[in-house]
């Protein structure tokens, strides 16, 4: 699974502003460090960084669950999921907007998520995984014979994926060959979302109680938005 980021816009500035703007106020970014003029000695800033109070304003604003102003800043990614990942991002639909490639447009040859393990399911809720193992399981075929899932696994990937040539060799419709490949193969996508929605997202899909898979994901987004220096306050304080 990858998330890249594509693009943003604003900043801590734009969080700060947004919510200065109910009392016709705006704040501006100080310098960072001053440097002497090579000629006349005077002092020259140089860099931004957001003041004092500023930054206790952000804190406040996430604290008291004034997402508003953190609505103004946008973040574009693409995302590379599996299909069962994606059908749980896309449950974030306020504030986010998608675009996903089609199988009716494209017929490359499809690619398919492997697990590193098999987990067992958790027997004390209606959802979930333990932390237990599965390695194998039965071949019905073959009376108390058992197979590696991995194994079992790939030879259904093979299966899914040589009937989808099959039948794309055999003139059928893309929009129709597409039915019979499996919830693991990937798919791509354009997300845009706001900065409010995205730490929306990341805590609730970060939390122990999410599926592993989509806890990775969220670790990636925190990955690439924690390194945006100029969102690092909101961010900050949006997730912690």
């Amino acid at each position: 699974m990858r998330a890249e980021l594509i693009d943003y816009m604003g900043s801590d500035l734009t969080v700060v502003n947004a919510a200065r703007v109910s009392f016709n106020k705006e704040s501006e970014w100080e310098p960072e460090f001053y440097i002497p003029d090579e000629f006349t000695r005077d002092l020259i800033a140089m860099g931004k960084q957001l003041s004092e109070k500023d930054q206790k304003l952000i804190s406040y604003l996430a604290k008291h669950n004034h997402w508003t102003p953190f609505s103004h800043v946008m973040i574009t990614m693409r995302e590379t999921v599996p299909i069962f990942i994606a059908r749980q991002r896309f449950k974030h639909m306020v504030g986010f907007t998608y675009n996903e490639e089609s199988r009716r447009y494209v017929s490359d040859d499809p690619t398919f998520f492997i697990p590193d393990v098999w987990r067992k399911a958790a027997e004390n809720k209606k959802q979930g995984s333990s932390d237990e193992v599965i390695t194998h399981v039965m071949d019905y075929d073959i009376e108390e014979y058992t197979i590696p899932i991995g194994d079992a696994y790939h030879e259904f990937l093979g299966q899914a994926a040589n009937l989808y040539d099959t039948l794309l060799d055999a003139g059928v419709a893309p929009e129709q060959a597409r039915m019979v490949l499996p919830q693991s193969m990937f798919t791509s996508y354009y997300v845009t979302g706001s900065l409010a929605a995205w730490g929306r997202a990341y805590k609730l899909r970060s939390d122990p109680h999410a599926q592993l898979e989509i806890q990775q994901l969220a670790k990636q987004w925190d990955d690439i938005i924690s390194n945006i220096p100029e969102m690092k306050y909101s961010w900050q304080a949006l997730t912690s």
